[in-house]
């Protein structure tokens, strides 16, 4: 679906009460362009000639008047006024890009060159820009060929997945071939514990018959960039009903990917009744205001129509006079625009609203300013993103009680148990490090080491040498960090994964 069909299909108005206004305006207009007509004089008074260079004015009733400019101002603010929107507002503690499972096919023909440099890389090149598109929502990594495995599992830190999508290349997957229906059910148990609508993008340069059913049947949007260079066909591509997508040398096939995934992403989000609606009345604040520089011309002097105008306009009694901006939009929407432009930094300092504010903070890297912000909200929203602060500034042990404080607040809300159980296995694994670590009075802390909370008191402090410039990981990736080369990483970790028995079908005996 484009995105001017999903505009229309949700557009509405919270105030619908105020478009009653707009047939009184045109009501008004009428009459006093009505009134404005004059009656042509008598024929037999004066000669026609004469009554014709004495007239004054004729030529002038078709041009715009002033009551035309008051009317169409007025009409802007009613339409304002009745709140026209057509999305909800964004959740800041939910990502706002459908979680996605990235497929990349990891064969010998992916290496070909008639795509440069290769297939293989330049599928990694455009992975990478749908992660940096979808800034910062949940992406899991599966590679195949005659196996499929799971590269990475869901992970809001595009930089995690980088070393592990550059380690992929046929060599180290343990069988040749290319199933790409084991990916599938592979990616569909991946999205199965999310708790929104995903979709599943394969990367790959052909699709076997055989699994082209399986794809075109999933109940997850599925959708396919084919590695291709211009004028190749593969039959099994070609049979796909699903949205298929060529490669361009540009980012429109990433951004068109994109779109398609989130699709019925954002369709869920509409029915999401504890979101309120994004009221887009200030939009109609910009044209109102173009058409009231008109008044500057000489004769346009309808002063009351521009006291009425401004009783309309959205917004109009939140407004301060510091700047252009702060006379249409209130300092928390200011803080939006902001925050879109993930100019953080600035939507913090815009902000009134402490669960926004604490909330660009926290995205700014500014966690102890976010952790006290949010101190002022007693939800488990604020509470969950104290918890993901204090683990990012290795505070584990107060991660764990703001991850209580979220579950003693709503029982039942997404990922609060799930961070808890991580959190405490975290704080558990450090322990274990510092009760089996040696303790010595000489033992000295460098000013570029980092130590960890030793709240319990467990042997020695704990310490790790700093990476300077390491990009922060999720708490399942720290635990999990390999000394090894990503590719060798890989390639034993697969080897390992396929000569596992497969599961027992159901129905049938182990």
């Amino acid at each position: 679906m484009s995105d001017l069909a999903f505009v229309l299909e949700a557009f509405r108005f919270l105030r619908p009460l105020w478009l009653l206004l707009i047939p009184l305006v045109l009501l008004l207009w009428w009459s006093v362009r009505r009134a404005d007509r004059r009656k042509p004089m008598l024929a037999e008074a004066i000669a026609p000639h004469l009554r014709e260079a004495l007239t004054v004015g004729r030529r002038g009733r078709r041009r715009l008047a002033p009551v035309d400019s008051v009317a169409l101002m007025l009409v802007l603010a009613a339409i304002g006024a009745a709140g026209p929107t057509w999305s909800r507002q964004p959740d800041p503690f939910a990502a706002q890009s459908a979680p996605a499972v990235v497929v990349l096919e990891v064969t010998d023909s992916m290496e070909a060159s008639d795509v440069a440099p290769t297939r293989l890389e330049r599928g990694k090149q455009k992975i990478r820009d749908f992660l940096d598109l979808r800034a910062g929502a949940r992406t899991a990594l599966v590679a195949y060929a005659g196996t499929a495995h799971a590269v990475l599992p869901m992970t809001e830190d595009p930089q995690v997945m980088v070393p592990y999508l550059e380690g992929l290349s046929p060599q180290v997957m343990p069988r040749e071939g290319a199933r790409a229906a084991e990916a599938l059910q592979l990616a569909q148990s991946l999205l199965a514990s999310e708790a929104s609508t995903g979709g599943i993008l394969f990367v790959s340069d052909g699709i076997d018959a055989a699994d082209v059913a399986a794809l075109n049947a999933s109940p997850q949007p599925v959708a396919v960039l084919a590695m291709l260079p211009e004028g190749t066909r593969d039959r099994g591509i070609d049979s796909l009903s699903v949205p298929v997508v060529t490669v361009t040398a540009d980012a429109g096939d990433v951004r068109q990917l994109d779109a398609l995934l989130n699709a019925a992403y954002r369709r869920a989000r509409l029915e999401e009744s504890e979101q309120p609606w994004d009221d887009r009345a200030h939009w109609l604040a910009w044209p109102a205001a173009l058409i009231l520089l008109l008044w500057f011309r000489r004769g346009w002097t309808m002063r009351w129509a521009v006291l009425a105008a401004l009783a309309l306009l959205p917004g109009a009694e939140g407004a301060r006079a510091e700047g252009i901006a702060d006379w249409f939009l209130t300092p928390d929407q200011q803080g939006r625009l902001a925050y879109e432009k993930r100019d953080y930094e600035r939507a913090a300092e815009l902000f009134t609203d402490p669960l926004w504010r604490g909330y660009a903070l926290y995205k700014d890297g500014q966690y102890k300013a976010a952790i006290e912000v949010l101190d002022r909200v007693e939800t488990a929203q604020a509470a969950m993103v104290q918890g993901i602060a204090q683990i990012k500034s290795q505070s584990y042990r107060d991660g764990v009680r703001a991850f209580e404080t979220a579950l003693a607040r709503d029982p039942d809300y997404p990922g609060a148990a799930e961070n808890l159980a991580t959190a405490k296995r975290i704080v558990s694994y450090i322990e274990t490090l510092q009760e089996g670590s040696d303790t010595g009075e000489d033992t000295g802390i460098g000013a570029d080491e980092e130590v960890y909370d030793n709240e319990s008191g467990s042997g020695e402090e704990t310490e790790r040498p700093a990476t300077a410039g390491a990009a922060m990981l999720t708490a399942d990736q720290w635990m999990t960090t390999v000394d090894s080369r990503t590719d060798e990483f890989l390639r034993l970790r697969f080897a390992l994964e396929a000569s596992q028995p497969a599961p027992p079908q159901e129905g049938t005996e182990p």
